[in-house]
């Protein structure tokens, strides 16, 4: 078992697996910054009262990006045929790497908005301000009047403060945007690092040559798309086919037309077939043969989800 383990994690792949991805977690972060300097903009207005900042600047950083980041999940392909996966098959398959690294997949790829939102927050520093100015210690403000406390200090971030205190308000603005540059500095770098650890550990331990997992790029990319075509092509001929039966004829434009007579349906697919196309696919090799795809596994007639003598399965996630 611990052999199946180390074996298994030789062969890690998470994020970033091609252009794409990239790509696609690039247009989340400038989607993320817009939303965010939009919102500092138009929606965000610190309430300026004591035991009210923390909880409004805290909110301000945290909710977006925790809204963001359940979106994400929401959005990935990943989640939901997780879901189908333990629906129809259970976790039996799964292997404690092969959790760790479809959870870590989906969790990361969730993340990108939810850290830019956050990144952008602090960098701008207005909500941490807002947050943290009434918790300013006074005594560490040089000859700060001692008459004032943290009902003052809270009134900071709106500039409603006393003109004698105005230099003490820039001080503290500019002690607490430091403080918040810093952490968003440090949080861009935190994850620069774990960018690339896993791009590294990514290349070092993958189990396929760089044009072989080009092609299983591809592949993938090309199947879902011809398979999307002509699901939505089956289902209109379909389609046409039942409301024909119903009224006795249909309404059909010339391409339409030529779709129905260039491509007879005869039925639909039973739900096993279905079913085995369906769920979460992990990288095999059947005999040495390289298998792609829960549909080119089903197409080659490949029986069962684990390994096998026959079928080596080498928890290679597919992006």
């Amino acid at each position: 078992m611990a052999a199946l383990i180390a074996e298994n994690f030789r062969f890690l792949s998470l994020f970033f697996k091609s252009k794409d991805v990239m790509i696609f977690n690039g247009l989340v972060a400038l989607g993320t910054v817009g939303s965010e300097e939009l919102f500092s903009v138009v929606a965000f207005h610190c309430p300026c009262s004591p035991a009210r900042n923390y909880i409004y600047g805290l909110a301000a950083i945290g909710v977006p990006a925790l809204a963001l980041f359940l979106i994400g999940v929401i959005l990935n392909n990943h989640t939901w045929n997780v879901v189908a996966e333990c629906h129809k098959r259970g976790t039996k398959n799964f292997s404690t790497a092969a959790t760790f690294l479809l959870f870590g997949s989906i969790m990361g790829r969730a993340a990108v908005a939810s850290v830019t939102w956050s990144v952008i927050s602090l960098l701008r520093g207005e909500a941490y301000i807002c947050a943290l100015s009434e918790f300013v210690k006074p005594s560490t403000l040089d000859k700060f009047p001692s008459e004032f406390g943290a009902e003052v200090l809270a009134r900071f971030p709106c500039k409603d403060v006393p003109a004698n205190l105005t230099k003490f308000r820039d001080e503290v603005t500019r002690r607490l945007r430091y403080e918040s540059q810093l952490f968003g500095w440090l949080l861009i770098g935190i994850v620069a690092v774990l960018v690339f650890l896993t791009k590294c550990l990514k290349h070092c331990c993958s189990p396929l040559s760089y044009r072989q997992e080009a092609y299983w790029a591809q592949y993938r990319s090309s199947e879902d798309k011809l398979f999307r075509r002509t699901a939505e092509v089956h289902s209109r001929i379909l389609a046409a086919k039942n409301v024909k039966q119903f009224f006795g004829f249909v309404a059909l434009d010339k391409e339409e037309k030529e779709l129905v007579q260039e491509f007879p349906v005869e039925g639909v697919q039973p739900s096993p077939q279905w079913n085995a196309i369906t769920g979460v696919y992990i990288y095999r090799e059947n005999k040495g043969f390289p298998l792609y795809s829960r549909l080119h596994k089903w197409a080659k007639g490949v029986e069962g989800n684990g390994p096998t003598p026959e079928s080596h399965e080498m928890l290679f996630l597919a992006s």
